[in-house]
């Protein structure tokens, strides 16, 4: 057990509260603007640090750890996706990793519903007419969309989040259906009136809408390439609040403008805050700025989850939220 007040570095600001009650619990550096860690300051982070607790904006990777002091022996991540730290060369370098698992579910589940009326009614289209004070009143065939209402609904990664947003869209009267490495159990799928299907390809070939819900993993890289997005119907929508990797986004934008899918709603992108220009400027597209998990009480409970990881370490014990490898 460590005998001193752990030093803790935090690489962006944190809601209040979180802040507070770290400073009350460790010896805490935070930062006194919100912009992102650059590589050097990681590095000094890391080289003084006992416990790093970095966002999804901070790369962790090997080469970053290879420069880590012996001290730091804990990365006590801001956020559910783990996919930015070298979780294997942490480990061979005898420093934990643990995440926020759980938090984000039901406020990513409210976006990806957001994200789906959007698109299907056509409110990016609405909100532009009204903005630019050209709206000429109603009319019986204007901004006409679609009910999600008897939509077949295709989830790619039934976690927690899959299944929130299955709850939700049922409750609007959308068909399940699911593609996940590992089918439900069967009490799980009648509770969620879910369809498994074994092939991704059939799947989203008869779906009306999908929704990405997978995380990213090298296997899941392009997951929805330019081959699988062509086998969706010219009126389908695809939703993507997981990972910006998942999708080929090239392969995307060309299809939309090509009319060969009839929208998107994205809240993430491949390239990091560089979305495909191409798509900014589409009718039929939903962009927002990753803010699938943005309130304020989802953020507070992450805080609270890493606090709990810290304290949990602090103590001697090994943090209820550690990743390992084989979670990749």
């Amino acid at each position: 057990m460590p005998s001193k007040r752990l030093s803790v570095v935090v690489t962006r600001r944190l809601p209040e509260a979180v802040e507070t009650r770290l400073s009350e619990l460790f010896n805490v550096t935070l930062r006194d603007d919100d912009r992102p860690m650059s590589r050097a300051e990681l590095v000094e982070a890391m080289q003084t640090a006992d416990v790093l607790v970095p966002t999804i904006t901070d790369q962790i990777d090997g080469g970053l750890l290879g420069q880590a002091g012996d001290q730091l022996k804990l990365i006590a991540n801001f956020g559910a996706g783990f996919d930015h730290i070298d979780v294997a060369t942490a480990r061979q370098r005898g420093i934990l990793v643990s995440n926020t698992p759980g938090v984000v579910t039901e406020d990513t589940a409210d976006m990806v519903m957001a994200l789906m009326l959007g698109v299907t009614r056509r409110m990016q289209e609405g909100l532009s007419v009204m903005q630019e004070g050209s709206w000429e009143g109603w009319s019986p065939t204007a901004f006409l969309g679609g009910r999600l209402g008897g939509r077949r609904l295709g989830i790619l990664g039934m976690g927690r989040i899959g299944q929130a947003v299955a709850r939700r869209a049922a409750a609007f009267g959308m068909q399940i259906h699911y593609h996940n490495r590992r089918r439900l159990r069967p009490e799980i799928e009648d509770s969620l009136q879910a369809t498994y299907w074994d092939s991704i390809d059939q799947m989203v070939a008869r779906m009306d809408v999908v929704s990405v819900n997978c995380p990213s993993t090298p296997s899941t890289y392009h997951l929805l390439n330019a081959r699988r997005l062509k086998l969706m119907k010219p009126t389908a929508v695809l939703i993507n609040t997981s990972r910006g990797e998942v999708v080929d986004e090239n392969a995307l934008s060309r299809m939309l403008k090509a009319s060969e899918l009839a929208g998107a709603g994205l809240d993430v992108y491949e390239h990091g805050l560089q979305g495909n220009p191409d798509l900014r400027n589409l009718p039929n597209v939903v962009m927002l700025p990753h803010m699938g998990s943005a309130t304020e009480e989802g953020r507070i409970e992450m805080g609270e989850k890493v606090i709990i990881n810290v304290k949990t370490f602090a103590d001697g014990h090994r943090p209820p939220d550690q990743v390992l490898p084989a979670m990749l």
